[in-house]
Order: C-alpha cells, then structure tokens, then sequence
C-alpha cells in the first residue's frame, strides 16, 4: 500500500489531545516521524508517543508552551535533534474559553492571543526557519476555523486569532514560496474535542448545531487527518495559500 508521507519528519502543536493527536497518529500511519509538542497533559502526551511507536515509526513528546517564543526554537532542535530534519510542520495548539464580550477580561483575550496568535506566528517562523536552512522546501499546515469567516457571540477573543491564522497562510505563502515551502490552512467546522465539550453539554445546543450541518452530525478529529495529510502530502505539491473547510457543509447551509 502507498503511504502519502513515507520517511518525512513531521511535527505537530498541540498533539495530546484533539485535532493534534489525531493528525500525528494519521500522519505516523502514513509513514512519518512524528514530533509533538503539549503544554500539560503529560499521561495524553506519552500514550501519543506510544501509539506513534506502535505503527513503528519514531516519536518524540516535548513539552512547552507555545505563548512563549523560545518554546517554538526549542521544539524545532528536538526534532531535529531525534529525526534529523524538519519536512514539515502543522500548528494546531489554540485555545478557546468561552466569555462574553461586554465583560472580557483582559487576562482571558491576552492569553488566547498569545496561544493561538503569536504562538503559531513563532512556531511557524521556527520551522520555517529551519526548513530554508535544509535547502529542499517543505510544508506548513496550518489549523485555522471556520470561524476565521463567521463570529461568534463568545468567540470575540478567539474568532480575530482564527482569522490571523488563516492569514498569516496566505502572507507566508508568498513569502517562502521561493524556498520551495507550502504554505497551507484548514478551517474545521464544529469539531468535538476538550475545546468544546462543556459548550456542547446541552444537549438541545448540541441538536441544534447538528441540525445546521448538511452532512447530519458534527466533527471527529480523526475528520481532519484526510484533508491535513493531504495537504503535507505531494498530492498537494502545486497547492499553496489555500485554505480547505471541514465542516460538513455548515459554512454554506443558509438554511
């Protein structure tokens, strides 16, 4: 059987949990190392590690926040440290704690920032860094929402970091097209994870949601693994500032 992503080394933000664990499991089954980086969960951290393993690929957890630039640096030389080289990147760590807007403290919208922002921004930088040093290209996913093109009522904070994300793809896009790097974004709809999970309690909210996307039920991480690997992959070797929803259909449904 042909895998997409056969010797590559890929690293992958926010990877114990969610999205992020899901795409390194995918992209370790498609034949890659796999680099994760976390913030705190360290039983979730290690089971990754021990999932990638056994798929017989080779694994690394590095703990760190993305808030902070120096974690970015740091998580990019352990990889290279482990694997030799960086082919490509997808930063997905962000958080979402849902506040109202009238009220929003200043603390809550300065750290969501700092994640989901500035942390992708250095991480990003970081990888890309590394990859012009290599000389050969590579690839950079990175984990948008479709929340970059609606709001939300309590989502003020977060909504603005989603957009920047999706846009700094197209800014990068153009800026390391000529060493050879894709610079790509997807945009998950309504994705059951962590993120999520006290927001969907009620049940009524959730049936509601459900009921908006036309494919009938909301995300699974494990629905991001196709569209992300294929964007590292070479199927998407002439695919660059793009951006890719999965959402079900739940952008275009009017109704």
């Amino acid at each position: 059987m042909t895998v997409l992503l056969e010797g590559k080394s890929v690293l992958v933000t926010g990877a114990s949990a969610g999205i992020g664990r899901a795409v390194a499991i995918g992209a370790a089954r498609q034949g890659a190392d796999v680099a994760i980086n976390y913030h705190g969960d360290d039983a979730g951290a290690d089971s990754a590690v021990a999932e990638i393993e056994a798929l017989g690929r080779r694994a690394i957890a590095v703990k760190g926040d993305v808030a902070e630039p120096e974690t970015a640096t740091a998580f990019v030389a352990a990889a290279v440290a482990a694997f030799g080289r960086v082919d490509a990147f997808v930063n997905n760590a962000g958080i979402c704690p849902f506040h109202a807007f009238l009220d929003m403290p200043v603390a809550t919208f300065e750290r969501t920032m700092r994640v989901n922002l500035h942390g992708a921004y250095f991480m990003v930088q970081a990888a890309a860094n590394r990859m012009v040093e290599q000389g050969n290209g590579g690839v950079i996913v990175a984990v948008s929402s479709i929340s970059a093109l609606v709001g939300g009522e309590n989502q003020t904070h977060y909504t603005p970091t989603k957009a920047g994300v999706h846009s700094l793809m197209q800014s990068t896009a153009i800026a390391l097209g000529r060493h050879g790097i894709r610079c790509n974004s997807v945009l998950p709809g309504t994705i059951l994870t962590d993120i999520n999970k006290d927001d969907l309690a009620d049940e009524t909210k959730r049936r509601a949601m459900e009921a908006r996307v036309p494919l009938g039920r909301l995300g699974q991480p494990d629905d991001l693994v196709g569209p992300v690997v294929f964007l590292l992959s070479d199927l998407a070797r002439y695919v660059t500032g793009a951006a890719l929803l999965v959402d079900g259909g739940m952008f275009v449904n009017l109704q």
